[in-house]
């Protein structure tokens, strides 16, 4: 408990105690915060939404995280098997930003494997990938998609191609619009990933692209990678699902990004 006769901590100080814990220990327990800083749990809760609109601190069921590193990427086949209600529900609310006659770039990952049968009610459609099982599914939906894969070299466990071969191929398109993927983003270092030959890859199709649109699940946000890709203001939009907590969202809507959850997942 703290010290009776010490005076009360003003809130700054008691947030800066608090992350200091949390760089110590990583998750920290409600509980446990009221201990070691000596105050209610609606003044803890109270904090923790306030480093979270922040992005400093990442709520968890019963307790508080900071910030943790995503050092590898799951496969292909392993990635198809999680949250696939909430990456439905992701992809029904990104097609809405799809028009008749657009180019359009499906960034590598199940999550934008999950839009590509929104498309199919799409005339004129370019769709270009560099994710083999996108491009597999695209031609299944019939010839009146223009498709486009960008070569490159490949990754097996993540069925896509990556490097400098396929950020060329971006750069010669004139994209409408490019939605992104990635396995990591939070509010001070946007988008992030643990493999440093994705990002000429990402980094040219938003380069490309008139307009960009990152869709990624909530359970994502409050990590990061080794290397950065783009500042979330870079892309403007962002699709996630409705688990975003009320602080985070916020957070995200006060840098001036456009958010949109999706419900249903």
């Amino acid at each position: 408990m703290a010290d009776d006769a010490s005076p009360p901590l003003i809130p700054y100080q008691r947030r800066e105690k608090l992350l200091q814990h949390l760089r110590r220990d990583g998750v920290l327990s409600v509980q446990q915060i009221t201990q070691l800083l000596g105050v209610s749990h609606m003044t803890v809760r109270r904090d923790i939404a306030e480093l979270e609109r922040q992005g400093l601190a990442f709520t968890v069921p019963g307790g508080v995280r900071i910030a943790s590193q995503v050092r590898s990427e799951p496969s292909h086949q392993d990635k198809s098997l999680l949250e696939q209600p909430q990456k439905e529900a992701m992809a029904g609310c990104a097609a809405a930003f799809v028009e008749d006659g657009m180019t359009l770039y499906l960034d590598a990952g199940t999550t934008l494997l999950a839009l590509v049968p929104h498309l199919a009610r799409h005339r004129g459609l370019t769709v270009v990938s560099n994710d083999f099982s996108t491009v597999d599914r695209l031609m299944a939906e019939g010839p009146h998609l223009e498709i486009i894969h960008t070569g490159g070299r490949a990754e097996v466990a993540n069925r896509s191609t990556v490097g400098r071969l396929a950020a060329a191929t971006l750069r010669e398109l004139a994209l409408d619009l490019a939605f992104l993927s990635t396995s990591s983003w939070d509010l001070l270092r946007g988008v992030t990933t643990p493999s440093d030959a994705k990002v000429e890859v990402k980094r040219a199709a938003l380069e490309s692209a008139r307009s960009a649109v990152l869709v990624a699940g909530s359970s994502k946000f409050g990590t990061f990678g080794r290397y950065r890709v783009a500042d979330l203001s870079d892309l403007g939009t962002v699709v996630t699902d409705d688990a975003l907590s009320e602080a985070a969202a916020a957070g995200v809507r006060d840098s001036g990004v456009e958010l949109h959850l999706a419900a249903g997942g």
